[in-house]
């Protein structure tokens, strides 16, 4: 690794004046802002934040530039006429081409709900919601999911704000991540494009096609860097790992690993995984008739499979040129054999809010130790949550 104290003067400059530019970017009308923008957030009558269309995509570019590093970046957004202009400075000459790119995925995304809806199966309830505040070029991983929940828009106005993100970020912490780089390692593709209920996700199902042209064209965009390099990939959830069986051929069960290839000769690893929050389902006492054994074992058992893909995930993106198995077997080795007293730990304070304490106490009884030696063997476990 070189020292940068080591390059000449002029190359800095000229390294500090490539990450210094000032671009600006044609959004398109003031018709495509607003639906690509979700504009307004969330307005009835009275509006939650009473943001004008300007303010709510200097909101959400200003995201992006942050998560991809440039903390002085500065984000302005005019209107000429009818076409809406983003100002950035602070960023690499380059920085709009993925943002261009992510707004024309996004009028795919569009045309898919615009037709769901004259089909008569769009709900009252839904909202268009494009991956919006991602980092668009210091990407480290990329997730892949089911849907955003509607409070990320109408709340948060911010799509890695929701339990389930928050929960996977503690987890790539955990593994190593800094937790001010989570960001690069959450770029978001929901299958499904829709900000809805959290319980949505069955009347979601069966309508993935509409978004084919949409889903395809994220995934070709989101898993290579500028220079063409494969980023990994994690699938999230039953329906997701579906979705790559159907689009893709290829079959990723929880802890399986699997390649795509989204566009030609670009291999894209991918690991199949829980969804972030199915732990809260898999070790709720109620789906084992009360009990409390049980659920705990099955919660031990999610947590290490989360733990170990959240390890992957870290590994793979901050060593994007390690063997998917390798990294996947290390990982399989640290959370649900070597150290399986953590993996337990951190199930009691995280999903059963006992103090650390108290969780050690728990994970040292002998019928805990015990769970904790079947980690590696599968057992049954209630249906996936979606």
């Amino acid at each position: 690794m070189f020292k940068l104290a080591a390059l000449p003067l002029a190359a800095l400059i000229l390294s500090a004046n490539a990450q210094a530019a000032d671009i600006d970017v044609n959004l398109g009308s003031t018709e495509r802002v607003t639906r690509l923008f979700a504009y307004p957030n969330n307005c009835n009558v009275i509006c939650f934040r009473d943001w004008t269309l300007e303010q709510t995509v200097e909101h959400y570019l200003t995201q992006s530039v942050q998560r991809d590093g440039y903390d002085e970046a500065k984000v302005s957004v005019k209107r000429d006429n009818d076409t809406v202009y983003a100002n950035i400075s602070g960023v690499p000459k380059s920085y709009g081409q993925p943002l261009t790119a992510l707004l024309k995925a996004g009028d795919l995304a569009y045309d898919g709900a615009t037709k769901l809806n004259n089909d008569k199966k769009w709900a009252y309830d839904w909202y268009l919601f494009l991956p919006l505040g991602m980092a668009l070029e210091n990407r480290k991983s990329v997730e892949l999911l089911h849907f955003p929940p509607d409070y990320s828009l109408t709340q948060a106005q911010d799509y890695l704000e929701s339990a389930t993100t928050d929960r996977w970020a503690t987890l790539l912490t955990v593994n190593g991540i800094a937790a001010d780089q989570t960001p690069a390692y959450q770029t978001i593709i929901d299958i499904a494009p829709i900000a809805a209920p959290s319980n949505a996700g069955s009347t979601l199902a069966g309508l993935y096609s509409y978004f084919n042209d949409y889903q395809t064209t994220m995934v070709t965009q989101v898993t290579q860097t500028a220079s063409g390099a494969a980023l990994p990939m994690v699938a999230f959830g039953a329906p997701v790992r579906d979705w790559i069986k159907t689009q893709y051929g290829q079959t990723v069960n929880v802890l399986g690993l699997a390649t795509i290839t989204p566009t030609g000769g670009v291999k894209v690893p991918v690991l199949g995984s829980n969804h972030p929050s199915y732990i809260w389902y898999a070790a709720d006492p109620e789906s084992y008739d009360g009990d409390q054994a049980k659920a705990d074992a099955a919660g031990l058992k999610v947590m290490g499979q989360d733990l170990t893909a959240a390890c992957w995930q870290a590994g793979m993106g901050s060593k994007p040129n390690t063997d998917p198995t390798q990294q996947l077997n290390q990982c399989t080795q640290t959370w649900q054999v070597t150290q399986k007293e953590q993996t337990c730990e951190l199930f009691y304070t995280s999903i059963r809010k006992l103090s650390p304490d108290d969780a050690a106490k728990k994970c040292a009884t002998p019928p805990v130790k015990s769970q904790l030696q079947q980690l590696k063997v599968p057992m049954p476990l209630p249906a996936e949550a979606v």
